[in-house]
């Protein structure tokens, strides 16, 4: 076992961004992947779901509600899954949260559907489908097509496919860069690096220190390990069936197109001695090979040969 948890697993991934101890983590990360655009002071977390006990079930953090300095107020759903069609999933997700907001009962017509913004991020410490997802970081938003101007702040999709981001330990410049260096070398890694660059990562040393685990945390933890490796497994083994099924459909595709080549030449080569037969008909019956080769289409040297 590693000096570090796996920050992927379900019980891991809630240790580290979805306890009241540990929330200044989720702040500052929050911050470095929103550098820019706005600056979380306080994070308060609604929703305490229990932690899957079964492998086909998957862990995700709820109703995290989110202050900026300004005052401002949104939704934070940070998504740690392994499903096939991720991204329909992850919107369904986005879209029951403001349903759950919008109390259609209210009289006011004005206040009836008014609800928070909804911001989602999502880890992906796989590679998805390859009609889903092609670079490390995917920011999508409500916008107009044309202009690419923002229509609506309601929706926010963040998605980071952790396989995509290849840089090494000396690449890392920016604070999220660090983030993400860190969470997917985590368990292989024997001492946390850039914590004297970032305050932060201290605490995040101390919280994934694994062997800082309470016996009952423990047990947690490494029955959360084991059912993410079962998931992983599944999914490697579904890939694979997928691409057997596939050469199996390639290989029986080549039999059956042989098949139709081997019906092809056959019809041809019928076609051919038909025209032969006829031509030698119209021969013995004493047309001169011209006429021959007119009507049956085959050259003068052709009828010749068969003189």
């Amino acid at each position: 076992m590693g000096k570090y948890i796996n920050p992927f697993t379900d019980w891991g991934f809630k240790r580290l961004f979805g306890q009241e101890f540990s929330k200044d983590l989720l702040i500052s990360f929050l911050n470095d992947l929103l550098v820019g655009e706005l600056q979380v002071k306080n994070v308060v977390f609604k929703d305490k779901e229990e932690l899957p006990s079964t492998k086909d079930q998957r862990g995700i953090i709820y109703d995290v509600y989110c202050e900026t300095d300004k005052g401002e107020r949104f939704i934070l759903e940070m998504q740690n899954r392994w499903q096939p069609n991720f991204l329909d999933r992850s919107i369904c997700y986005a879209c029951r949260s403001v349903l759950e907001q919008v109390d259609k009962g209210k009289k006011e017509r004005e206040n009836a559907y008014r609800f928070l913004p909804i911001y989602t991020v999502c880890f992906m410490n796989y590679m998805p489908d390859h009609e889903e997802l092609s670079k490390f970081r995917t920011d999508i938003v409500l916008a107009d097509k044309e202009s690419g101007e923002i229509a609506s702040n309601k929706l926010r999709f963040i998605y980071l496919v952790l396989p995509l981001f290849k840089k090494n330990v000396d690449e890392c410049v920016t604070d999220f860069d660090k983030w993400i260096y860190v969470l997917k070398h985590m368990e292989a890694l024997s001492r946390m690096p850039f914590t004297a660059q970032k305050e932060i990562f201290k605490q995040l040393e101390e919280y994934a220190d694994s062997h800082r685990l309470t016996r009952k945390e423990w047990e947690a933890y490494e029955n959360s390990l084991w059912i993410a490796r079962d998931n992983m497994a599944c999914m490697a083994a579904a890939e694979n069936a997928a691409k057997e099924k596939g050469m199996a459909e390639g290989r029986a595709e080549g039999r059956a197109e042989g098949m139709a080549e081997g019906m092809a030449k056959g019809m041809a080569e019928g076609k051919t001695k038909a025209i032969i037969e006829t031509a030698k008909r119209l021969l013995n019956m004493g047309l001169d090979m011209e006429q021959v080769a007119q009507g049956t289409g085959l050259s003068i040297e052709e009828v010749r040969k068969l003189l």
